[in-house]
Parts: structure tokens; sequence; C-alpha cells
């Protein structure tokens, strides 16, 4: 199963101004794609900062890290040259990814969006990349993201604007993206459970929990009225979908059984 780390860069979502919102999908799209995301970090436009946060996740060796942020024309968007700090690499003008950038704000020219084409030094800043990172095509906006193979991990750095990082994901990534995961799964039940408090479920499901490691069970308030409902949540990846299926299906028929025997009434709310 790939390991995924996730870095979100940008003082903004320190300091509250901006919710990161780019980690939460992404984790979707990762457990989608059978992956296993083990950490998120937040950290701020400081390169020593970033680059300490790159560094340790790097040294946990995730087959995929991921970036997010910091990769516009302004002052602040330090994520680039901070990689190349870190990695000891030159920061170089990358030849393709100036090219990604000219044809972009060409396009945006002709589109009607920008009334001069021609490329500043902020925007030419979008176009250096540390030693060996291979620019990726951004279909919404300026900014190319950056591949870089990083002993056996895959590094991508993403932009923050979330449409910017949906697109690059859902479009330009794929080939990589495959090259990762594979042909790998991911399936989730709910189950919506009438009971008057949670801490009822814990005996009935700490035991489950036990008997199958595969299988993420977890339970939650759902509704508060005058008898709250919960939610179990049953959720696995793997590399192949009749395999996974078949834990899910597992798992769910005892925490049916053990609900039956308690006699909570439970309801499939989705599968």
């Amino acid at each position: 199963m790939p390991s995924v780390e996730i870095i979100a860069i940008g003082s903004e979502l320190l300091l509250g101004l901006v919710q990161d919102t780019n980690s939460h999908w992404l984790s979707k799209q990762i457990a989608g794609l059978g992956g296993e995301l083990r950490r998120v970090a937040i950290v701020g436009d400081v390169p020593e900062a970033i680059g300490a946060e790159l560094r340790g996740a790097l040294q946990r060796r995730p087959d995929l890290l991921i970036t997010s942020g910091g990769l516009g024309p302004t002052a602040d968007d330090l994520t680039l040259s901070a990689v190349a700090q870190a990695l000891e690499l030159p920061l170089e003008l990358d030849p393709r990814a100036l090219e990604v950038v000219r044809s972009r704000y060409a396009a945006l020219h002709r589109q009607g969006y920008l009334a001069d084409p021609h490329l500043s030094e902020a925007r030419r800043k979008m176009a250096y990349f540390p030693r060996g990172g291979e620019p990726i095509h951004n279909p919404v906006g300026t900014a190319p993201a950056c591949l870089l193979r990083v002993e056996s991990s895959t590094l991508i750095c993403l932009p923050g604007v979330p449409g910017e990082l949906k697109g690059i994901w859902t479009e330009s990534l794929q080939p990589i993206l495959r090259e990762i995961f594979g042909a790998g799964a991911y399936l989730e039940v709910t189950l919506r459970v009438d009971c008057p408090d949670e801490s009822l479920l814990a005996p009935l499901l700490t035991p489950l929990v036990e008997r199958h490691p595969d299988v993420y069970i977890k339970s939650r308030a759902k509704v508060f009225a005058e008898r709250m409902q919960l939610q179990i949540t049953l959720s696995a990846r793997g590399g192949e979908r009749s395999q996974v299926q078949s834990r899910i299906e597992s798992a769910l028929g005892e925490v049916r059984r053990a609900l039956e025997a308690a006699r909570l009434r439970a309801e499939l709310e989705e599968g």
C-alpha cells in the first residue's frame, strides 16, 4: 500500500485566514486510490520551516510526498527555493517550465483575460526549479507543478489555489498516480445506529477492531435529538477491489451481528 504525506504551505493557513481544504480533498483522493495517508503538516512561508518539514518527511521515506502552496509569482511564494535549499540542489531557470509559463500567459492573453502576455521577472520566477525537477502542466492557472524523484520517494509540489491543485491532480498527474498507486481500491460503508450513548458501542466494537486490523472501524455522533443517532463507518483499502470488498463484508457482518445481539437497530446508509 503506497504511503503518502502532505505538507500544506502558507502563513495564511497558520493565521486562520484561509482554511486548508486542499489536504482534506487530497486525503479523499489518496484513499480512493488505495494509498495510506500517514501525516499532514502545515507550515508557514518560512524556508527553514519548509526545509525542516521536508527533510523530516523524506527520512520516513513515503512513496509520495505532496506539498501544496507557494509556487506563485509573489515574494512569499518560496516553496521551490526552500526545496532546493533543503535538498542541496541548485535552483535554476528550467527551459521546459519557462515554456509552460509562457504558453499559459499567451493563452490567457488570447482569451482576453490579460492585457500583457510578456514574462516579467515575477512571472519568470515560477519557472525556477530545483535541478532535476520536472514541470507538470497546470491546466487552470499559470504556475506549473514540480515533480522530483528523491531516492525512493516521489515529491510533487502543487499550487495552493484549490482549482489549480485539483486540475493538475485530475488531469496532468494521472500517469504518475497510476505509476505510484497502480490499481488500488478503497471502499467505505456507513451504518446509522439508534443508540442513546456512544459509550455503549465501545465494548461491542473494540473486539471487532482487534479481529479486523485491515478495516478501519469508527463510530461518531451523527444526530442529536430525543434519541442520539450514531454513525459507524467501516473503510478499507488495498491492491485488489475484490479483496477489499471481502474484508469490508466480513467486518460488516460481525458489526451487524454484534448490534443485533445488543438489540440496537442499524440501517445501512451508503456503500
